[in-house]
């Protein structure tokens, strides 16, 4: 069976550039990596009959977000099942910026505002627990991905197996039984195409738009080579 990229962005073009990073750090071909748009369409009954495991990214939703339109409401509901079931060890899934705030809190975690980080670059350490975890035991103690959010967690949730961290937002990282995976960076995301997705969000809150270039520049400078490798792994094994 394939994977599948479940976008929770209601922007078109924004979810069109990083199923494409999805699809290029993955290695996997449209038929191996399906699309399904849960901002517009449900979670089918049959969704893990019909995929072998899930790929969340990330969304201009925030967990902690007062107001919920009763789309990004469904939204959560239907990530917080898939959650529950790679929990479960029946399917396997990988979540992503906005998702692991739906994990965490669903498996009695704290998300809250106080661990944002900034458009661009951060530097993500490893933790021992990383060791002998198949998707990170191969990666460097410290490598630099991509971020941007508002919301994240300084202590993993109940249960869960905390894999990188930094000072900004110390969970960066983590897994929940053998199938359950959740990061705070973007594995899916270089330096390039992170810049021409910025452009969709310039005015998202993240970064003040008079600061666009000198950020894009600052990301198009560094070198961005692990997190993907995490990907890889992933899709080998479930793919």
């Amino acid at each position: 069976m394939p994977l599948v990229y479940l976008c929770v962005r209601p922007q078109r073009d924004a979810a069109r550039a990083e199923y494409a990073s999805f699809r290029t750090e993955t290695g996997l071909d449209d038929g191996e990596l399906q699309v399904h748009d849960l901002t517009r369409e449900a979670l089918p009954d049959d969704a893990f009959e019909r995929w072998s495991g899930f790929l969340v990214g990330g969304s201009p939703f925030n967990v902690t977000d007062a107001e919920k339109s009763e789309v990004q409401r469904r939204v959560e509901a239907d990530l917080e099942a898939v959650a529950a079931e790679a929990a479960a060890s029946r399917t396997a899934a990988l979540f992503t910026c906005y998702g692991i705030g739906v994990v965490s809190r669903m498996l009695g975690g704290e998300v809250s505002r106080k661990f944002p980080e900034p458009t661009g670059p951060t530097s993500v350490c490893l933790t021992p627990e990383a060791a002998d975890d198949p998707l990170t035991c191969d990666l460097p103690e410290r490598f630099i991905a991509l971020s941007a959010h508002k919301e994240g967690s300084g202590a993993p949730p109940p249960g869960a197996r905390l894999l990188a961290t930094n000072d900004a937002c110390p969970v960066q990282a983590y897994r929940v039984g053998d199938r359950l995976y959740a990061t705070q960076f973007h594995p899916e995301s270089t330096p390039l195409p992170f810049t021409e997705r910025m452009a969709f969000y310039r005015d998202g809150g993240y970064f003040d738009t008079n600061e666009y270039d000198t950020i894009a520049e600052r990301v198009l400078a560094v070198s961005v080579t692990e997190p993907g490798r995490m990907l890889r792994t992933f899709a080998r094994a479930w793919a």
